[in-house]
């Protein structure tokens, strides 16, 4: 196969398949151009590329009820109008250009008007601002986007059954997003989220058992062996006494201690216990802070841990 480089023949501002000449280098078959690739119609070898293709993305339906539309972004559920709503420009038009003094007052104007409107209703307005806050709830407690996603669609379901009225949107949103880390499998707390929001882990805790008594959601049971990690992490224990911790976790769970009882509870019990084995020092009012519970229920734990043992 020649090496030299062939001269160019495809005509960047016209996207339809054109004949080249002289022909294929290789075979002197005829050479067509197609979104922006030179090649032999006869062999295959591709003559040149042109990597910038302006016709844009094609989208391709097998059959005839697909919607072949193109679309923008993806609807989402964080945003009060599920993220169909328009924006006006500021400084340059759709091809760059420069606007004028005249054109940008204009659009400053119809900006302002369009500010105004874009809330249909006082229901809207409220919604907006709730997602605001479970945006930043979701990113305080670093949980992933689809938390934030579940969240605002169990708040727009509360929304809709009228479950709003009589409570604060700060509590109903922190309630949405502890809702939907429980429903995720992630281990966060009310005191987590009442501590970055403007309500109470008790409104958190009373709250989220009205949304998961009337929308009936689908709420696991979090394991202990889920809030071993990070307890662990707020006292400083190593993984060596957490691998133990998880074993008593499990006796504790054969023997059916768990059931009826504080996950997190059982939790710092199992990591308190295993701490002692190994012979570092960890108050029992540190793992109760970081397991959100009492010193009374852990040390409950703490005396059924100890007599499986026994």
């Amino acid at each position: 196969m020649s090496s030299r480089i062939y001269e160019r023949q495809f005509d960047e501002d016209d996207g339809q398949t054109l004949p080249t000449d002289p022909g294929c280098p290789e075979c002197e078959g005829e050479t067509a151009t197609d979104g922006g690739e030179t090649a032999c119609v006869d062999c295959g070898l591709v003559i040149d590329e042109y990597r910038i293709d302006h016709r844009g993305r094609l989208y391709t339906g097998f059959d005839e009820e697909t919607n072949v539309e193109r679309t923008g972004p993806p609807i989402t559920e964080a945003r009060h109008d599920r993220g169909l709503s328009s924006e006006i420009g500021w400084k340059r038009d759709a091809r760059g250009n420069t606007l004028t003094s005249r054109k940008r007052r204009q659009l400053a104007r119809l900006r302002t008007q369009h500010r105004r409107g874009r809330f249909e209703s006082r229901a809207e307005r409220n919604l907006a601002h709730a997602f605001g806050e479970i945006a930043r709830l979701v990113a305080a407690v670093d949980c992933p986007r689809s938390v934030r996603e579940s969240a605002s669609a169990l708040y727009r379901r509360a929304q809709g059954e009228n479950l709003i009225r009589g409570r604060s949107i700060e509590g109903v949103a922190a309630a949405a997003v502890y809702a939907a880390c429980r429903q995720d499998g992630l281990v966060v707390s009310p005191t987590d989220l009442a501590a970055v929001s403007s309500c109470t882990a008790r409104e958190v805790r009373r709250t989220y058992g009205v949304l998961n008594t009337e929308l009936g959601l689908a709420t696991p049971i979090v394991d202990a062996a889920g809030f071993l990690p990070r307890i662990a992490a707020d006292c400083d224990i190593p993984a060596g006494i957490q691998h133990r911790a998880r074993e008593l976790v499990e006796d504790a769970r054969e023997a059916g201690y768990v059931n009826g009882r504080s996950q997190a509870g059982v939790a710092a019990g199992c990591l308190y216990v295993a701490s002692i084995e190994s012979g570092r020092g960890v108050t029992q009012a540190h793992l109760a802070d970081a397991a959100d519970v009492s010193t009374a229920t852990l040390r409950k734990r703490v005396d059924e841990i100890r007599a499986l043992d026994a």
